[in-house]
């Protein structure tokens, strides 16, 4: 099947199956391309629409972001996951106001440069915002070239993912680039799914290889199978008898990486003193919680909370400086992951 052949049907099915309602295709400005493109990374489209309009009601430019504090970026991120997108946003809105004028360079390497942008992105970009010829190759693009070509191997492996590019490369046509780029997209992500590909609908059967052989569940191949450890954390909820709780600002790197949580521990067998010499408070009631697990895509983490009533010790002064009292409310309004806000809510429920 030749290139135009190929980019051909997809365009003709685009334009009348293809996604043309979605937010960030409203203002496909380079700014609003770039935070979608960050927002769809592992993320799927439904969960990622509310969290564009929160967004982009807040900051709706380059300049806003980098004026930003990143605890209110991250806020607003809380829920979403992958949280070292949001500083790596947030770092590159910085970068552009210093060094291009606050706008994104239409140089794809000058992109691949900035911190949370490959060459996916920076490709999504070049052709989406800046209408230049260049290949993207997110999971639904992998996922649609992997069945079409019949492509062994897990996408995730080196020699695998440059077969998709060379293919990606090869397939893009010379006219509507933007058009083209997101159906591919488009129709990973509606027609050639992980699971049950509607492969009776799909423009491309009549020459997709896996189709043909009746196998498309067998691509792409799956990434290899670990198995996925639990940990085990002990979450120390301290609270005043006037409401405030503790929490500590998590350092960049790690889970949860920037944001605020409660301070945890190792040891459950030694919290009174653990909270006497590193959180400098007077222990007055611990109160054990059913335990909680959250699942990261490397391992499981089961959190076993604590809500501890205490004051605080004055004889001390805390030297941790990444330690915060909080009121309750506005604790909700800064950068949480996700199972802390869920407990704060429910903490706050509690007292009311």
């Amino acid at each position: 099947m030749t290139t135009f052949n190929f980019s051909d049907q997809l365009l003709i099915w685009f334009d009348q199956s293809g996604r043309k309602n979605l937010p960030w295709q409203q203002q496909p400005t380079p700014f609003h391309v770039w935070l979608s493109e960050i927002m769809l990374q592992q993320t799927q489209v439904s969960t990622v629409i509310d969290y564009y309009h929160r967004f982009t009601q807040q900051y709706n430019d380059i300049q806003s972001l980098a004026n930003a504090p990143i605890d209110d970026v991250l806020a607003l991120w809380t829920g979403l996951g992958y949280y070292a997108r949001a500083r790596n946003l947030h770092k590159t809105a910085i970068i552009l106001v210093q060094k291009y004028n606050s706008q994104l360079p239409d140089n794809l390497y000058e992109l691949i440069e900035l911190p949370g942008i490959g060459r996916s992105t920076a490709g999504a970009i070049m052709t989406l915002a800046y209408h230049q010829r260049f290949p993207i190759l997110d999971g639904n693009v992998k996922r649609v070239l992997a069945r079409y070509y019949a492509i062994e191997g897990w996408p995730g492996k080196k020699k695998t993912e440059n077969k998709l590019w060379q293919c990606a490369e090869e397939l893009l046509p010379t006219h509507r680039i933007a058009n083209y780029i997101q159906a591919q997209m488009d129709l990973g992500a509606t027609v050639c799914t992980r699971s049950k590909p509607k492969c009776e609908i799909c423009p491309l059967q009549e020459n997709c290889d896996a189709f043909q052989h009746n196998v498309p569940q067998n691509y792409p191949s799956p990434k290899p199978k670990k198995i996925i450890p639990t940990r085990q954390t002990n979450w120390l909820i301290a609270q005043l008898e006037t409401g405030e709780v503790l929490l500590e600002h998590r350092p960049n790197n790690g889970i949860w990486g920037g944001l605020w949580s409660f301070p945890e521990t190792d040891n459950s067998k030694n919290i009174d003193d653990f909270c006497q010499n590193k959180l400098f408070i007077n222990v007055a009631n611990i109160t054990t919680q059913p335990y909680i697990r959250h699942v990261f895509s490397h391992f499981k983490l089961d959190i076993h909370p604590y809500i501890i009533q205490c004051s605080i010790d004055n004889n001390h002064i805390a030297e941790n400086k990444s330690l915060t009292w909080y009121k309750i409310d506005a604790a909700l309004l800064i950068g949480l992951p996700a199972p802390v806000k869920l407990f704060l809510e429910q903490l706050q429920k509690m007292r009311n």
